[in-house]
């Protein structure tokens, strides 16, 4: 099974890691509410587990740009 990281703004994959077990704790997955684990976790039929993140280059786009905030996507 795989974690894999992906931005949730460009749908790049940010990480991966090859797991076969997941310790959530040590993950932070713990820390999400049962909202925000609907919104940011998929099971895949696979078994990989993809977590919805930001990259890098997302996260410096919103800092120059906080109107982007507004927009569901930076890539349109």
């Amino acid at each position: 099974m795989a974690i894999i990281y992906v931005c949730r703004h460009c749908s790049r994959t940010v990480g991966e890691l090859d797991q076969r077990t997941v310790d959530e704790t040590m993950l932070g997955l713990d820390r999400l509410t049962e909202q925000e684990r609907m919104e940011m976790i998929d099971l895949k039929q696979n078994g990989d587990l993809e977590v919805q993140t930001i990259c890098d280059d997302c996260q410096n786009a919103y800092n120059l740009n906080p109107q982007y905030h507004e927009t569901d996507f930076l890539i349109q």
